[in-house]
């Protein structure tokens, strides 16, 4: 297997976080059943594993091959948020294996025509009248689809200020030309949302139109269901500049494209009791 320098500095440095994320270096290494000496290689970048390994490795912690190399920064986005740790919960659930096993997926779907970075647009619950921006990747790892979106709420006392920050995460289905979404929230731990979007090309542009619905983690558990749009950026995972651009916007911003308002309308058929 031949990787040029940037690849082995981007898998060592990937490799490093994860086992900081896991714990320790020694732990890692006696649950893959690794040499502690040439896994150190591996960190150092002085090696890469072989192909055999590199499975072995990926497995263990839940990814594909390819997303070990990606970009550092890209990578820490990706796991941050206690990812690894639900989704090896997960994992384990013998209902969730029952679910994946019944999973109806539609081949003809090409991953270049959906993958990549969103822009993610809904009016905000929180801010009456406004509309979030988010940031929502769509990503391929082994046999199936998995999506992670994070959103970021300004203060009301302080507007240049971040109050909230939520990270979704989760897997994502195409059936029929239309994408079915089922996410947890990672920070808070105690949402489960749903989705279903369908692919619309408008002069270039790329779009998924769809809803979002769940029931709020509240004492009241207020039931919601609201548009969502999603404005295609580019191929990839999610970078630094993308999330610096998260927060609520008014509704007359000429940053949101015409298409997207047209959409979303002015929020009076968002559903929250």
């Amino acid at each position: 297997m031949n990787h040029i320098a940037g690849d082995t500095a981007a898998l060592a440095a990937n490799l490093r976080t994860l086992c900081d994320r896991h714990g320790s270096v020694a732990a890692v290494c006696r649950k893959l059943n690794v040499n502690r000496q040439q896994f150190n290689k591996y960190l150092s970048g002085a090696h890469v594993p072989s192909s055999a390994n590199l499975r072995t490795i990926a497995n263990f912690f839940g990814l594909s091959v390819p997303i070990l190399f990606s970009n550092p920064e890209e990578f820490r986005t990706l796991i941050d948020g206690n990812f690894f740790h639900a989704m090896s919960t997960a994992r384990h659930l013998p209902e969730f294996v029952n679910f994946l096993s019944n999973i109806v997926f539609d081949g003809s779907v090409q991953d270049s025509e959906i993958l990549g970075v969103y822009d993610r647009y809904q009016f905000s619950s929180i801010y009456k009248g406004f509309i979030l921006k988010s940031a929502f990747c769509l990503y391929r790892n082994n046999n199936f689809l998995q999506h992670y979106y994070i959103e970021r709420f300004p203060s009301f006392d302080r507007p240049g200020r971040t109050e909230y920050v939520f990270k979704y995460y989760g897997f994502s289905f195409p059936v029929a030309d239309r994408l079915f979404t089922a996410d947890f929230e990672g920070i808070q731990s105690n949402e489960l949302t749903f989705g279903v979007y369908a692919q619309v090309k408008r002069n270039a542009k790329r779009f998924m139109f769809g809803i979002a619905s769940g029931i709020a983690a509240n004492a009241f558990r207020q039931p919601y269901a609201t548009k969502v749009a999603l404005h295609y950026k580019g191929p990839g995972l999610l970078q630094r500049s993308h999330l610096k651009e998260l927060t609520v916007i008014d509704r007359s911003d000429p940053s949101i494209p015409r298409e997207v308002l047209q959409y979303l309308g002015d929020g009076s058929d968002m559903i929250q009791m």
